[in-house]
């Protein structure tokens, strides 16, 4: 096939362009530079799509893999380059209002019109910019395009250090600090398997949308940890702390800070969307155990002392202080 991505050289992008190469097909990858040496068998044409498109002008691709489109403007101005293939919007599981039901599936509790009238991407119109972009593929390419919504995303190459954080802290042993209780469910994909299923639709050219993520009950805190402190071939003895210390302690993530990433104590249903359309679709998932193996041993090999999300070493020693005095 003649695949275009929109953005594929970073994290589930980067995990879709290689994988499309090693499957033998024509891969176009437009994005801002500064990354070919990445995949060096792809065509690369630079460009910043948030101002134009035109460097894909009179194009031909099969399908198109939009990465980076975060307004509905974005997604116009990408239907076009698609012509007559598909065309792939990564849109968000954050399409989900926050009061979204346990087990919501893909047309449950999904923020509405009006939408905001801005392109600002915050916290707060992420989510319904996302929808309204959705919108804008079906109405303007129909069938011929499919919405993927990811939750989390994970593995090898993440920007955000949100899994990365867990994996690491937990590999690195001895007593942690950690949101009570062990059990509660964590929903993601890693960037690997998702990279697989947007595939997968490219080349058997389906339609519809489809929240992707690893069955709800799957996983959860307690065993990321074990997995992570069994890869690190460490001791770990976590301190679980109720909600009451973490909202005393300001441990709830904002814009500004993720202490404790992917725990989102707010909304009670984030780690319970049903995802059953997208496995009878074709989504598979790989074992804990390799994500968990695989983002130790990239993490590790980038050598980045502070992370992005969570918290560092002196903070948690202080927080367990307090935890241990109270």
């Amino acid at each position: 096939m003649r695949i275009c991505t929109i953005g594929g050289t970073r994290f589930s992008g980067r995990a879709f362009t290689g994988l499309a190469l090693e499957e033998g097909h024509d891969v176009t990858v437009f994005h801002r530079g500064g990354a070919d040496d990445v995949f060096p068998e792809a065509e690369h044409i630079h460009g910043d799509r948030d101002r134009d498109l035109r460097a894909l002008e009179g194009r031909s691709f099969d399908a198109v893999v939009d990465f980076c489109a975060f307004v509905p403007r974005h997604v116009t101005d990408a239907i076009g380059i698609a012509s007559d293939g598909r065309y792939v919007f990564i849109s968000s599981v954050s399409a989900h209002r926050e009061s979204a039901r346990p087990g919501a599936a893909e047309d449950d509790d999904v923020y509405g019109p009006p939408f905001p009238d801005t392109e600002e991407v915050t916290w707060e119109t992420y989510g319904p910019l996302k929808v309204a972009s959705e919108y804008a593929v079906r109405e303007g390419i129909g069938d011929r395009g499919t919405i993927v919504r990811p939750h989390f995303i994970v593995g090898p190459h993440d920007p955000t250090d949100r899994f990365t954080y867990w994996v690491r802290r937990a590999a690195g042993g001895g007593r942690m600090l950690a949101p009570a209780p062990a059990d509660q469910p964590l929903q993601w994909i890693d960037a690997r398997d998702l990279a697989a299923f947007v595939l997968h639709v490219c080349t058997d050219d389906i339609a519809g949308t489809f929240n992707i993520a690893t069955p709800p009950g799957r996983h959860s805190l307690g065993a990321l940890l074990e997995a992570s402190a069994a890869a690190g071939a460490v001791t770990l003895d976590v301190t679980w702390c109720d909600d009451a210390f973490v909202r005393a302690h300001a441990l709830v993530a904002t814009e500004e800070d993720d202490p404790f990433p992917l725990v989102v104590p707010d909304e009670p249903a984030a780690h319970l969307f049903d995802t059953s359309r997208a496995v009878a679709a074709g989504l598979t998932f790989r074992p804990l155990a390799e994500t968990v193996a695989d983002t130790l041993a990239w993490d590790r090999a980038r050598g980045v002392d502070t992370l992005k999300a969570g918290l560092s070493r002196e903070r948690e020693g202080e927080l367990l202080e307090a935890l241990d005095a109270s």
